[in-house]
């Protein structure tokens, strides 16, 4: 008994150092990612700053546009993100050709999918007149709306490139091209909103365009320093683009590509339940919602990092790895989701009265601020959990887990908090936080189960459970 008892603790011991070892390589590839994903937020959080003066319609406009775009973002990134992980399995396997292979089917893959997004975003807008949204927003929304949903093509081209310098150890070199963007919004949202010398004030417009430039500039710095630069020499050797690879990246995104649309898809749809309470309220929303986005940059840079991590890990032979490597990543972004909910606690109110154009506006979006401060630690766990099983590619139980969490029980628990009990707006988001914790604990359950070790304590049981 006692030999036992003292080797269950020599174990747990080495399991804890094992996460700790994890600890600084993951913070140091997510230090980079969480800067560089909080560059496409610094981009709504501009465009925030910049149309709050107009008045709450164009927020509320841009609050809308962005609770949809975002599902066609989320969508894109997911579908794209095995690109990255594919690379990171090439690259701890050092098989540099499987690489570039892997760079130049998803860069032909998004050519294909970044438009077919932006197309069925821009037919949306027929279908918005019957959503119950206020006639002053959506009489100024086209111009903003079809802007926006063309900005998807360069941003899903991007993300490749982005995932190549990422999974290869290069992480600063995402940061730059996505800075560069943000450097590029700030005179434009200027210029083309307010109007500077020749070029004439476009309001709304003006930031949607804004926007698309600046992406559009970013992917062409990304794309040139890939074709042209010599540290890239050796992943551009020759690599044809096949038929077989490209439906296969597909059928492996796919299932990605769902999890991450019915996840914002469903955050869309209760920001359209937010609209039914008026201008306002969706004002407030799009405040709200671009201060939490900044924070949950953390938690998404970790679900990327942790994804790259694993899979180089697996890439490389290294199976036992794989399990402190994921509980690393979830113990630190536990640990940044708790401070996060304590700043929007104590900082939520001031933060509204600052940024809100209107007494009215600044009020829900304090009270929205309190409901959204309690759900940053299970959003933390879901997205992290998730990015350690795309990290194994275990990509179907996650997107069907999403859909029945965020369909079945987040949004009808939105809509009887906030109208059948008569909460208001704040139990919008109430009552959508009880799907979120539900797809939290399971998707941690489930990394936890296919990371146990076997009997003889070596090896994760892998093989057979991973689905794919």
């Amino acid at each position: 008994m006692a030999r036992g008892s003292r080797a269950n603790r020599t174990s747990a011991a080495m399991t804890w150092r094992a996460i700790a070892a994890e600890l600084l390589p993951l913070l140091r590839l997510a230090v980079p990612l969480v800067i560089g994903l909080a560059a496409s937020t610094f981009i709504g959080l501009t465009d925030t700053l910049f149309l709050a003066p107009l008045g709450a319609e164009p927020l509320a406009a841009a609050a809308l546009t962005t609770g949809v775009s975002l599902v066609f973002y989320a969508s894109i990134y997911g579908a794209l993100s095995v690109v990255g992980v594919s690379v990171a399995h090439a690259f701890g396997a050092g098989d540099k050709r499987a690489i570039a292979q892997a760079v130049r089917t998803g860069l032909a893959y998004a050519a294909m999918l970044g438009p077919a997004c932006a197309i069925v975003m821009a037919l949306g807008l027929f279908a918005l007149p019957h959503l119950g949204q206020p006639p002053g927003v959506l009489a100024i929304l086209p111009d903003y709306w079809l802007a926006m949903a063309a900005l998807l093509v360069p941003f899903a081209l991007l993300i490749v490139l982005k995932n190549l310098y990422d999974s290869i150890g290069r992480p600063w070199l995402g940061v730059a091209f996505a800075f560069l963007g943000v450097g590029l919004n700030l005179p434009l949202n200027a210029a083309l909103i307010f109007g500077v010398g020749p070029v004439p004030a476009l309001g709304l417009l003006g930031a949607g365009l804004a926007s698309l430039i600046s992406e559009s500039c970013a992917f062409v710095a990304g794309f040139l320093y890939w074709r042209r630069a010599r540290a890239m020499r050796r992943l551009r050797v020759r690599a044809p683009i096949a038929g077989r690879d490209l439906s296969a990246l597909a059928r492996e995104g796919a299932p990605l590509g769902l999890l991450y649309a019915a996840e914002t898809g469903a955050f869309a749809f209760a920001g359209l339940m937010l609209g039914w309470f008026g201008a306002a309220t969706l004002a407030a929303n799009q405040i709200v919602g671009s201060i939490a986005s900044l924070l949950y940059m953390l938690p998404l840079g970790m679900a990327a990092a942790v994804a790259i991590r694993i899979g180089q890990a697996q890439g490389a032979g290294n199976t036992s790895g794989l399990r402190p490597i994921g509980l690393a990543a979830l113990a630190a972004v536990s640990a940044w989701t708790l401070a996060s909910t304590l700043l929007l606690l104590m900082s939520g109110e001031a933060i509204a009265q600052l940024i809100a154009p209107d007494p009215q506006t600044a009020v829900l979006a304090a009270s929205l601020f309190v409901v959204v401060a309690a759900m940053q630690v299970i959003d933390g766990l879901q997205s992290t959990s998730l990015g350690a099983l795309r990290g194994m590619r275990d990509n179907v139980f996650p997107a069907f887990l999403s859909i029945a969490a965020y369909w079945v029980l987040a949004l009808p628990a939105a809509y009887g908090v906030a109208f059948g009990l008569s909460v208001g707006p704040p139990g919008i988001w109430a009552g959508f936080g009880a799907g979120l914790a539900v797809a939290s604990l399971v998707l941690v359950w489930r990394f936890v189960r296919l990371t146990r070790p076997d009997a003889s304590g070596d090896e994760p049981r892998l093989r057979g459970n991973v689905s794919r």
